[in-house]
């Protein structure tokens, strides 16, 4: 997603359901990147402490959101819901917050300062972007090219290396190891923000494998 935004994803971490873990990952990335997105731990039950640990890692108090509380009220309404105590821990945004929409199940994320908070739950996290996207600075997209290398890593090392070099920092290019009833093959991707050099550097892979295979290194490629 953020991919054909132009933004470029740096880091990923996975953290435990322990406050202190989370603000203290929290405060290292928003103040290294333009955005950090979190998924997961907004929910009813009691290990959900993402909100808890955001407002903690801004200094900011959280409470039950009048704007959120509408929001799930009526949810709840609509859909033959009880509104308790653990469903209304959704509603609990931290102050200063901004909320991002759920078209899913309602209960909303939010974004405070740099940091967008959402759900861990793939379907209503995915919904949650195309409410995120309008707010981010996008860059240009990155494109990617892709060979299907049938030989092995090995074999391709020396001399996508030197292409690597050629065309640095320009493209970026990626060895992925795979294997098939008939031996290794890698997948050999190639990524730039500039489709002609880009193109320029897939080509010269593809002049590579037809060389290794012309030797016996590789059984061909596509």
């Amino acid at each position: 997603y953020l991919t054909a935004l132009g933004i470029d994803l740096k880091e990923a971490r996975i953290v435990a359901d322990v406050e202190a873990e989370i603000v203290t990952a929290v405060n290292a990335l928003r103040s290294r990147y333009t955005y950090v997105f979190t998924t997961g731990g907004i929910g009813p039950t009691h290990d959900d402490i993402t909100a808890d640990a955001m407002a903690r890692a801004f200094g900011v108090p959280i409470s039950h959101d009048p704007r959120a509380v509408e929001i799930l009220m009526t949810y709840f309404k609509a859909n033959g819901r009880e509104p308790n105590e653990a469903r209304l821990r959704m509603a609990r945004i931290p102050e200063g917050a901004t909320l991002i929409a759920n078209p899913v199940s309602a209960a909303p994320g939010f974004q405070i300062g740099n940091v967008f908070v959402m759900a861990g739950v793939p379907k209503i996290m995915n919904a949650m972007m195309d409410d995120v996207a309008p707010r981010l600075s996008r860059g240009v997209p990155m494109q990617t090219r892709s060979i299907e290398f049938l030989g092995g890593e090995g074999d391709a090392a020396r001399p996508l290396g030197e292409i690597q070099k050629q065309f640095f920092p320009s493209v970026v290019i990626g060895s992925y190891p795979f294997q098939t009833p008939e031996g290794f093959g890698t997948n050999l991707v190639l990524r730039s923000r500039d489709s002609a050099v880009l193109d320029e550097a897939r080509d010269a892979v593809v002049v590579m494998a037809r060389q290794l295979t012309a030797e016996g290194k590789a059984r061909g490629w596509r």
